[in-house]
């Protein structure tokens, strides 16, 4: 693109030097018609060169005028980003102590004296408190994201995806569901990737809370990586209840809670985290529904 915008600004010396060199292509020099060719054929070149000045000129400060936009839209959007991390940043600074402390009361009040009726009340409202908990720390760790510098070293999926489900099963409702892990080893394993582990690991985990968050005792959650082409897939995926065809496209929403997810704890963030955490490394996930069979995520990274 570089050299084709070179090209453009050589456009008129070229041509004036074409119709100078034509028209001043005389054996002789006697006639005075050859010599107002030869004026002209002059005044065709310099005409040329001037020209090709002040294309070259205009095209750079063009192309200055461009980067200088760009470096202003880039700051613009690096410092809206950073503002947006420090106020939740302080935000879930300011309501971490209150709702502890209203945890730890909600705590108090249901080892006291309290009525069934209101030991229900207060198990409700100890829900919503741990909720709102969870909601500000997930909001600060996806304005993280976006300015977080990753550390790139080389990862072992495997090894990443053993440990996800190994904590994942450590969890009560997973007694009741049957985990599978799928790692190919012939003809070779798995490769690598090149990533931040504990990034990587969160949005593996996430996909595995949300398998048992919606799943049923009694289902399945299967773990499967492979290679394809130039990325490492990993699908996480179950045989819950599944989500309505016209919510998929929402479930990577901030904040979005479809109607299955009524009743089951969360923040609304956890897909959100692992679409940013996926992007942040150079890939794509994907979701695929079906109401009343499962659903499988899929995770597409780079191949180191």
């Amino acid at each position: 693109m570089k050299w084709q915008w070179w090209g453009l600004a050589l456009i008129p010396i070229v041509a004036g030097l074409v119709i100078a060199s034509l028209m001043m292509d005389i054996p002789t020099l006697t006639n005075p018609v050859i010599y107002m060719r030869v004026d002209l054929g002059t005044l065709a070149a310099i005409v040329g060169v001037a020209l090709s000045v002040l294309v070259t000129v205009g095209l750079v400060l063009w192309r200055w005028a461009g980067r200088r936009g760009e470096q202003r839209a880039t700051g613009v959007h690096a410092q809206v980003a950073e503002e947006r991390r420090q106020f939740l940043q302080r935000l879930d600074h300011e309501l971490k102590n209150p709702l502890t402390a209203i945890r730890a009361g909600l705590a108090n009040l249901a080892n006291g004296r309290a009525t069934a009726p209101q030991q229900e009340a207060l198990a409700s409202v100890e829900a919503q408190v741990l909720r709102l908990s969870r909601l500000t720390s997930d909001l600060r760790k996806l304005a993280e994201l976006e300015t977080r510098p990753l550390e790139r070293v080389p990862l072992d999926v495997a090894e990443l995806l053993r440990e996800a489900v190994t904590l994942a099963q450590e969890q009560p409702e997973a007694e009741a569901r049957q985990f599978t892990l799928t790692l190919p080893q012939a003809p070779w394993p798995v490769p690598d990737v090149l990533g931040d582990w504990d990034l990587l690991f969160l949005a593996t985990y996430n996909l595995l809370d949300n398998a048992l968050k919606f799943t049923r005792p009694g289902d399945t959650v299967e773990v499967r990586a492979f290679e394809g082409g130039a990325f490492v897939v990993i699908e996480v995926a179950d045989t819950g209840p599944g989500i309505l065809e016209e919510e998929v496209s929402r479930v990577w929403e901030e904040l979005y809670r479809g109607q299955g997810a009524r009743g089951v704890p969360g923040s609304g963030l956890g897909l959100a985290l692992v679409r940013a955490i996926v992007e942040r490394h150079g890939g794509r996930v994907t979701l695929r529904s079906r109401e009343g069979q499962g659903t499988v995520v899929t995770m597409r990274l780079p191949v180191l």
